[in-house]
């Protein structure tokens, strides 16, 4: 993975914040809260030196290859995420945190700017590469037989080079074409009630009649295990291949039909 983004300190990420949210906010004040968040992020590189926009940072394993586009770059080291909605929620900073472990930098910040006022937030994380690439592997539940027997060392070896804590998405996108099943890695798939069928809903799928299906839970697997199981007796699949990435613990299921 190429990375342009330096580690800096959090005083160091505190001054250029200021400094930039500063100039945010006297944008915000002259031209209002409803424009879109590339006039913003475009004001701001012409007003303070040393910004960058839409940075882009590359995620490559092997064959695959993903880019990615940070909003804003200040210094080389100091990461922002703008937005332009009603107000900040998970999923902006689940992203962030996916910048922040993709360049391995602690610090981060969201700027929304469609608010009355710059809504913002710091965003920190101590984990390291390092820290990301250590954990147990468990294949207990795996069948090999039912397909893609070569995806948990697959899997595994990218998990050991990305490490864990990124975007669920961007573990499926890279087995799916690693595994060269782009072509084939979405069907549809019939639902039944009590034997009749009630319509089709798309799978991402690794083999013929097998879908798969990655998660991030630290607790709590039993619930998604018992639904996966209900959704089973109701389609047509064979079976559902389930990783789930905790940050020390990988475990690979195959739930049958």
């Amino acid at each position: 993975m190429r990375t342009p983004v330096r580690r800096i300190s959090q005083q160091e990420f505190g001054d250029i914040s200021y400094e930039a949210l500063h100039h945010v906010s006297a944008i915000h004040n002259q031209i209002g809260r409803f424009l879109d968040e590339k006039i913003y992020k475009r004001e701001l590189a012409f007003r303070l030196p040393g910004v960058r926009i839409e940075e882009p940072i590359d995620v490559v394993f092997e064959s695959f290859r993903k880019r990615y586009f940070l909003d804003v770059l200040v210094g080389d080291g100091a990461i922002f995420e703008f937005k332009a909605v009603e107000s900040l929620a998970a999923r902006h900073r689940a992203q962030l945190l996916h910048y922040l472990l993709l360049c391995n930098v602690e610090h981060g910040k969201l700027i929304n700017v469609r608010p009355e006022n710059v809504e913002h937030e710091f965003l920190n994380t101590q984990l390291t590469q390092a820290d990301r690439t250590q954990f147990e592997v468990h294949l207990s539940r795996w069948d090999r037989a039912t397909g893609a027997a070569e995806l948990p060392e697959l899997l595994t070896a990218l998990l050991r080079d990305l490490g864990t804590g990124l975007e669920i998405g961007l573990y499926e996108e890279a087995v799916v074409q690693l595994l060269g099943a782009a072509d084939q890695s979405e069907a549809d798939v019939g639902v039944s009630i009590d034997g009749r069928i009630v319509g089709k809903q798309r799978f991402r799928l690794i083999s013929p009649g097998v879908a798969f299906k990655v998660t991030s839970f630290e607790e709590q697997y039993e619930s998604f295990e018992k639904h996966a199981q209900r959704l089973l007796e109701h389609t047509t699949l064979r079976a559902i291949a389930w990783i789930n990435i905790a940050r020390k613990k990988v475990n690979f299921t195959m739930l049958r039909s």
